[in-house]
């Protein structure tokens, strides 16, 4: 199963690193370039924009969002426009407050 990560604190990070373990390609899309690079180095897919994320990830897509609580409803409302996928999308959500 492939699998898109939109976060890459610690629990983002070390789930994308346990789902490539597993032999799960994964999609990884965070605002720091340094965190997306860790990542493409131990084999993850890397993006730079959400759009290029949703364009990377295969249908249906699987798109999982660990970002902080402050930030989870903002990003939210950015699925309605995640580059015309909306509607084959599933977005799991996770944070931390």
């Amino acid at each position: 199963m492939e699998l898109g990560m939109i976060g890459l604190g610690r629990m983002g990070t070390n789930l994308v690193r346990r789902l490539l373990r597993a032999g799960h390609p994964c999609v990884v899309y965070d605002l720091d370039p340094k965190a997306i690079q860790v990542l493409v180095n131990e084999g993850a897919i890397g993006t730079t924009s959400l759009e290029e994320f949703s364009h990377k990830l295969s249908p249906p897509r699987a798109a999982w969002m660990m970002l902080s609580a402050a930030v989870v409803d903002p990003l939210s409302a950015m699925r309605y426009g995640f580059g015309g996928h909306a509607e084959k999308t599933t977005t799991p959500k996770g944070g931390a407050s």
